[in-house]
């Protein structure tokens, strides 16, 4: 019978295996690190809102305290997006015939939410407690960022698990005074320092370290 094939093609049949194998783990390897990706997780990138709110005016040049528009972030798990009332109690008198207004006129007189955008939007399966955070110790800037210095806002963590752990397992160095939670030019004092004062504050706040790694924490 007429040999199809040379000898030559084993070799050539080997390193085809090979290549395919690497190709394989290449696309994996890739699809990885896009995965990890700022531009895939929305990291830096500014999301638009139906209406130009800016924190960098509000909370920043104006100075309004976070609990005015997030009331329910310190007594509840959810930090609530304000309903339109909480911002008519300011532009029923301040630039009321403004343009970029238009939506916030429309939801008042149709009764119907304003359809802002989520930044932070974590998965179903994760559970996350603001009320919880913050009566630790944990400022708004350390997941939000400095959003009195944005004027659209967008997210600074990825908010991956590994990073959630990361400050689960050594809370100490991101824990505040309570009463610096809500200040947005709080400025945490040299590593050495904050070791010592975070050590206080964790056992002056009754937080078990223990737990905080524990699966059910988070995913209930």
């Amino acid at each position: 019978m007429k040999q199809f094939f040379r000898p030559s093609a084993n070799l050539f049949a080997v390193i085809s295996i090979f290549v395919s194998l690497y190709a394989v783990a290449g696309i994996f390897w890739g699809l990885a690190i896009l995965d990890r990706a700022n531009w895939t997780r929305r990291v830096n990138l500014p999301v638009e809102q139906p209406i130009p709110f800016s924190h960098q005016l509000h909370a920043g040049s104006l100075g309004m305290d976070c609990r005015y528009c997030h009331a329910s972030a310190a007594i509840s798990p959810y930090g609530n997006i304000p309903p339109s009332d909480t911002c008519v109690t300011c532009h029923h008198e301040i630039k009321r015939n403004s343009a970029l207004l238009a939506p916030l006129w429309e939801s008042v007189n149709n009764d119907t939410p304003i359809p802002w955008v989520k930044v932070h939007d974590l998965a179903d399966f994760a559970y996350f407690n603001h009320s919880v955070h913050l009566t630790a110790g944990m400022g708004c800037t350390n997941c939000h960022g400095q959003v009195n210095e944005m004027p659209v806002v967008w997210k600074v963590h990825d908010m991956t698990m590994g990073w959630c752990l990361d400050c689960h397992r050594n809370p100490e160095k991101n824990i505040r005074p309570r009463e610096e939670v809500w200040n947005m030019e709080y400025e945490f004092p040299p590593p050495a320092q904050q070791a010592v004062l975070g050590a206080q504050l964790v056992n002056e706040y009754g937080i078990d370290k223990s737990v905080l790694a524990n699966c059910s924490i988070c995913h209930r």
